[in-house]
């Protein structure tokens, strides 16, 4: 029988809740959970103001992924995300609608794109499965994904652009910020240093 439920020997007052990790990122900015190991792309895709939220208590050095924009390998002119911005306008008026971006990832997208570059004309497109594959499938143009190596990316015929690493992720001891009495905090302080200091620097 699964259990998704357990508790720390000699502390009765904290219990333990197996979850996904985007369950975590979730709960955790919620301020249902204390304490949690998750992505910090999950944390940053989860909330607008994950910072006021919650607080990345430790890096662990695993799980490493990036966040990337990826264009077909057929684009030979586009390279950066400026020559994205002038494929965007000019993309209306060759094809008659806006640059389709395929992305589970629509918050850190639209920051990416809006705030940081500055390129307001296109549409996201939401992907819950094979991002990778929108392009070929007609369903997108460009693609938002997360990639260890990027050799999946390659597969398709998709290219990371030079400037289009948007988060360098991994898995991150992460804390609530919600109000907690003095001795719930030193507790929760106690766990977390004793759990980032069990894992191995890599």
């Amino acid at each position: 029988e699964r259990k998704y439920r357990a508790r720390i020997e000699g502390v009765e007052s904290v219990e333990v809740a197996f979850l996904s990790a985007s369950e975590i990122s979730g709960e955790i900015g919620q301020g249902s959970v204390d304490l949690g190991i998750t992505g910090e792309d999950l944390l940053r895709e989860s909330f607008a103001d994950w910072e006021a939220r919650a607080e990345i208590v430790a890096r662990l050095g695993f799980g490493n992924a990036d966040v990337v924009v990826a264009v077909p390998d057929i684009w030979l002119d586009v390279d950066t995300m400026a020559d994205l911005d002038d494929v965007a306008a000019d993309f209306r008026q060759r094809h008659g609608r806006r640059l389709r971006i395929a992305t589970k990832y629509w918050r850190l997208t639209q920051q990416f794109f809006s705030q940081k570059h500055g390129i307001q004309v296109y549409r996201i497109v939401e992907s819950l499965g094979a991002t990778e594959g929108a392009p070929a499938a007609g369903l997108a143009d460009v693609v938002v994904d997360i990639t260890t190596s990027g050799s999946t990316l390659r597969a398709n015929h998709l290219k990371v652009l030079a400037d289009g690493v948007i988060l360098r992720s991994q898995a991150c001891l992460v804390a609530s910020r919600k109000l907690r009495t003095a001795a719930d905090e030193a507790i929760l302080r106690d766990i977390a240093a004793k759990m980032a200091g069990a894992i191995p620097p890599p």
